[in-house]
């Protein structure tokens, strides 16, 4: 069984910053990540309050956890985004830094970006929720 991906931005709704307002999957498996948070292989925190070091290594976590089901940035369909902030600039600035990296075209389907208070472990500025449609 393969799935069929669709990314759709009708045009009665208002343009996007590169996501699409409409992921489809007509059919096939699907994966829900885990959080992708910036730890390293022996769950240390990366970068703390580095926001671009620790993209860097969620992008890269992420990379590695579709590789293990098979599947690459392009089958996401889902993805919700917490940022740590104290400024609305930084929520820019993660999408640009997040759309750049590795698992960037995992943000053109159906994305939500979140200025959040806080996360998990001090330090801490990001966090990554994936939905992908697994490939045949």
């Amino acid at each position: 069984m393969t799935s069929e991906i669709s990314r759709i931005n009708p045009d009665q709704l208002h343009p996007t910053p590169g996501c699409h307002h409409i992921t489809v999957v007509e059919a096939g498996r699907t994966a829900f990540l885990a959080g992708q948070r910036p730890l390293d292989r022996c769950g240390a925190l990366v970068g703390p309050g580095d926001l671009y070091a620790q993209i860097d290594q969620v992008a890269a976590n992420a990379v590695l956890a579709l590789a293990a089901v098979g599947a690459e940035p392009s089958r996401v369909v889902r993805s919700v985004i917490y940022v740590v902030i104290d400024d609305v600039t930084d929520l820019g600035a993660a999408w640009r830094r997040l759309t750049a990296s590795v698992i960037g075209p995992a943000f053109t389907t159906a994305s939500t970006l979140h200025g959040v208070a806080r996360l998990g472990f001090p330090g801490q500025l990001i966090e990554v929720d994936l939905t992908a449609a697994l490939p045949g």
